[in-house]
């Protein structure tokens, strides 16, 4: 176990206790839960620094931290949707992208193209404004000036217009490989 999986780990843990605080329903609870779902987010940059600053990269990291990312985002927005219906398209399209996009890199890597589907810019910009419209709607509610709800809707469906985008970019650059030419 590395310091860098160590990171990933405590992201996946998480993950439950944004979802407790949140629907604990005390006061403040919209800002705990925001502050740990923030610094779960900011373990993500945190994981890859110590792999790559303490030479720690593995194939469990590989593997272990885009299913935490994925997990944190996911659980999120299904939490979220429950209090704001208004939510279940955008949070719908960045779920499922999420997994068609995991999917197209399991196959991409299996025929040996992972280099094909790596993270591009967009996708990177998916990650950006979804995080901060995750935040801003977990902080969103009673005691909080309207306008962080308004924001977090705003940066949600554009979080939802880049993950098509990316997605678009992603099945594009694996077309070649999905479907080769016959001769």
């Amino acid at each position: 176990m590395t310091w860098a999986n160590l990171v990933t780990c405590l992201r996946l843990l998480l993950i439950p206790v944004v979802v407790l605080v949140y629907s604990a329903g005390f006061a403040g609870a919209g800002f705990w839960a925001a502050l740990i779902f923030t610094i779960a987010s900011l373990s993500d940059f945190l994981d890859g620094f110590l792999a790559r600053r303490l030479n720690q990269v593995s194939n469990f990291g590989a593997f272990l931290d885009p299913v935490a990312d994925k997990l944190l985002v996911a659980v999120a927005l299904i939490m979220l949707v429950a209090d704001y219906p208004v939510l279940v398209a955008a949070s719908s399209i960045i779920i499922g992208r999420e997994i068609l996009i995991s999917a197209l890199r399991e196959w991409m890597a299996g025929r040996g193209h992972r280099d094909a589907v790596a993270v591009a810019f967009t996708g990177k910009l998916k990650t950006t404004f979804q995080m901060i419209a995750i935040v801003a709607l977990i902080l969103a509610g009673p005691g909080w000036p309207a306008w962080i709800f308004t924001l977090g809707l705003v940066l949600i469906h554009i979080a939802a217009l880049l993950s098509v985008w990316s997605m678009i970019e992603y099945f594009s650059k694996a077309w070649g490989a999905l479907f080769p030419k016959s001769d």
